[in-house]
């Protein structure tokens, strides 16, 4: 089962590295990883998508609390949360295809970053399988490059991950 990680941790130099390790480590794998700064400045907060047995997630929330460098974790996926992903798409777009690639996006709230004569920016934020599903609309053969930051997610209502 796919699983949402949250953490906060000190925000200084190996620290992602020593977590990434605790994940090579021990074969699990990494679907997507976004990490950053956060209103405090010497804590950063990861967001790591991975997935396994409900043991194999036990044992990773077990292995992330041990770190010296985590302050905190939560997998958001046993709650309510939010969840968003950025994508860039750089399609072919001509003629009346441009049009119903116009209207395919218009439905999936993207916009347009950058046009040119035969290719065409977008940019779109949604959850993974929105996403997915805007990918299979406008067909893989149109598709020139794609760029997705990986999941970023927080906790609905009152759910917070604090010190």
């Amino acid at each position: 089962m796919r699983h949402i990680i949250s953490l906060l941790m000190e925000n200084e130099a190996g620290a992602l590295s020593r977590v990434a390790g605790l994940f090579s480590a021990r074969g699990y794998n990494i679907e997507s990883l976004a990490v950053a700064p956060t209103e405090d400045p010497t804590l950063s907060r990861m967001t790591i998508v991975t997935s396994g047995s409900d043991a194999v997630i036990e044992q990773i929330n077990k292995q992330l609390n041990k770190l010296i460098d985590v302050a905190a974790v939560m997998d958001l996926s046993e709650g309510e949360h939010l969840e968003r992903e950025l994508m860039l798409v750089k399609v072919r777009a001509q003629g009346a295809a441009r049009e119903e690639l116009k209207r395919k996006m218009a439905v999936a709230n993207g916009r347009f970053i950058d046009e040119s004569e035969n290719t065409c920016t977008i940019e779109l934020t949604d959850t993974c399988a929105k996403l997915d599903g805007f990918l299979q609309a406008i067909g893989r053969e149109l598709i020139l490059e794609t760029v997705r930051t990986g999941a970023s997610g927080i906790g609905r209502g009152e759910r917070i991950l604090k010190l």
